[in-house]
């Protein structure tokens, strides 16, 4: 579905891990509807495939790096819009799991959003306006099998929107997260690696939705596009499921 205005007109926005998947789909969003976009990512010539697609820029970003944050934002910056999406799984039961593995999954999905968040708030604050948006899951409310570690960082993504948003209503800025459920990417489909449990996992989660299927990268992006406009300028500290109904309680 096209966007219907163009309500990020002269509005820089960085998506992090923007050269696949959801990542991708919100950069396409955010560039159709006029921000100025930067995409960010470990995989640069990814980056620069999706950025060639709808003239934004591309850089190496390495979300776990401080410094590789700090230096995109004040390279490109300021950025009024930030969506912290970067993230990773790596599919396994937590007895099979190791201490590295676990630091990793956390060093990616939760450390990154500190790490992007606070490079690029200061100009926000500065600014007295911003928008800030960070992709979690319904993992981090509900839990996940075979994802513990993944749950547990995405459950610490949305307490620290909720603390983020708190701390900077007085300064303009607002932080929202998006849970989404299970989506179509690359991410999701690489549980098929551990064979039939992994089948089964993605069938049970298929299942818990009241959709029966899976969600598609473009209907996060559209949610994401709607918090990082004004039509949103009343929301923050919020958490949107974009799961099927699978969050619902």
């Amino acid at each position: 579905m096209l966007p219907s205005a163009m309500r990020l007109e002269g509005r820089k926005a960085l998506v992090t891990g923007g050269a696949s998947g959801i990542g991708a789909a919100i950069a396409r969003r955010l560039a159709a509807e006029g921000a100025d976009v930067v995409i960010g990512d470990v995989n640069e010539e990814g980056a620069r495939g999706v950025a060639g697609e709808i003239d934004a820029d591309a850089v190496f970003l390495d979300v776990t790096d401080p410094e590789s944050a700090a230096g995109v934002v004040h390279e490109h910056g300021p950025f009024p819009v930030l969506i912290n999406n970067a993230g990773t799984d790596d599919f396994a039961f937590f007895t099979d799991m190791t201490p590295d593995r676990w630091r990793r999954l956390v060093a990616i999905n939760l450390e990154g959003v500190f790490a992007c968040t606070h490079a690029a708030l200061p100009g926000m604050q500065e600014a007295g306006y911003g928008r800030i948006v960070n992709i979690a899951s319904e993992a981090g409310r509900v839990g996940s099998k075979g994802s513990a570690v993944y749950s547990a960082a995405k459950g610490g993504v949305i307490a620290f929107t909720k603390t983020i948003a708190r701390e900077n209503a007085r300064f303009g800025v607002t932080a929202n997260a998006i849970a989404p459920g299970p989506i179509e990417t690359p991410l999701l489909m690489a549980a098929t690696q551990l064979g039939d449990i992994g089948e089964r996992i993605i069938e049970t989660m298929k299942g818990q939705t009241q959709m029966r299927r899976l969600g598609q990268p473009e209907e996060v992006a559209a949610a994401v596009a709607f918090l990082a406009s004004d039509d949103a300028s009343y929301v923050t500290g919020e958490t949107i499921g974009v799961s099927g109904g699978l969050g619902m309680v």
